[in-house]
């Protein structure tokens, strides 16, 4: 009912965003032991939390998009969401799935906790797709190794079986898809646009500047929105003698609803810069607008380094989890040493002390050999 509430509906950008629950796509040829999925849950806990209503809402999107050949970009988790919604299936982790079984020089590294978002790694285009046409001021056609760019990464899954509708746009070295599209839904100026892609394009920009990468970044962007522009009209002019029927909604979901429209225009607010960011609080708004709003009054600090950390809203939780996880240790910590002798404590800090020492002498060497070698 608050799909149907929001029509008409003209485009759909879905991003990124936790993994799909397995048992969506899931299929026989995963091998993985419970034990292997456990290590999976503990290296990317922050992705790992299944949300099935997600889940549901943005299949749901995506099936509509499908149905009516309205304008469907999905990035990361959207272009997931997307081959699912087809047929399709995803390693349900990659490294343990597909690098394991590949020799080294086939190996990708597809997410860099500790580099989070200047990682980068290789991906070969397709000719006659619209990712060569889009990127073809950075490529080489009479040169097959020039006929590839670096790509952000930031997942742990991706396609295994891609549906049947679509054509693959690029790969990585080890084999997986990183874009596709549909041939048959693609036309921008007819308001056509059917595409998934792995990678962020508006996300690959060049350290502490906002130059892109490559010229080609924007166009993913500007097609998609040259096809939802053309949709409206060809909405418009299909349904301008139609009166729309309204969707009546009871008290309970129109609240909701404005939820919904609330926490859209904060974060609108917030990313345009505007000097409305603290709306007094209201007994309606939904935790996530609370979110939105509390994150405003980061310090400088705080904000510096949760960039340089790469932090989406998907990390920060992983983050504060090892921030509460050191605390417990500090608290344990202190509880055992309440219980230690005064020469036992004496004996620890002078270990410590003496390792410390030791560090910083060996620390110092490295870079002293580092600096000798450029």
């Amino acid at each position: 009912m608050l799909l149907e509430s929001f029509e008409p509906i003209h485009g759909v950008l879905l991003c990124e965003g936790e993994d799909l629950d397995p048992s969506l796509y899931d299929d026989e040829s995963n091998n993985l032991s419970p034990e292997e999925i456990e290590d999976v849950r503990r290296q990317h806990a922050s992705d790992t939390a299944i949300d099935k209503e997600k889940d549901t809402i943005e299949l749901r999107l995506a099936k509509l998009c499908l149905e009516r050949n309205i304008p469907y970009l999905g990035i990361c988790r959207g272009s997931q969401v997307l081959n699912v919604a087809c047929g399709g299936t995803l390693y349900r982790d990659i490294e343990k799935e597909l690098t394991r079984n590949l020799p080294r020089d086939k190996r990708v590294v597809h997410i860099d906790y500790d580099n989070y978002d200047n990682h980068r790694h290789v991906v070969k285009i397709i000719e006659k797709t619209p990712l060569h046409n889009w990127f073809k001021d950075s490529l080489d056609d009479d040169d097959d190794h020039k006929m590839e760019i670096y790509v952000n990464s930031y997942h742990h899954q991706g396609v295994k079986k891609l549906a049947q509708r679509f054509v693959p746009m690029a790969f990585s070295h080890d084999g997986l898809i990183e874009g596709f599209y549909d041939p048959d839904a693609y036309n921008p100026e007819e308001g056509k646009f059917i595409m998934g892609l792995q990678f962020h394009p508006e996300r690959m920009r060049q350290q502490d500047t906002d130059e892109f990468d490559y010229p080609g970044c924007t166009f993913a962007y500007q097609e998609f929105v040259k096809a939802v522009v053309a949709y409206n009209k060809k909405f418009i002019n299909n349904n301008s003698t139609s009166v729309q029927k309204s969707i009546k909604l009871n008290q309970e979901m129109e609240k909701k609803r404005k939820i919904i429209v609330k926490s859209f225009s904060l974060a609108r607010n917030i990313y345009e810069g505007s000097s409305q960011m603290h709306p007094s609080k209201e007994s309606d708004l939904d935790a996530g607008a609370e979110f939105l709003e509390s994150s405003t009054a980061l310090s400088i600090q705080q904000e510096a380094r949760l960039i340089q950390m790469g932090a989406t809203v998907r990390n920060a939780s992983s983050y504060l989890e090892k921030l509460k996880m050191n605390e417990e240790r500090e608290g344990l910590a202190r509880k055992l040493m309440g219980k230690m002798s005064v020469e036992q404590l004496s004996d620890l800090k002078s270990f410590y002390n003496m390792m410390g020492q030791i560090c910083c002498e060996v620390l110092e060497r490295k870079l002293q050999d580092v600096v000798a070698s450029s």
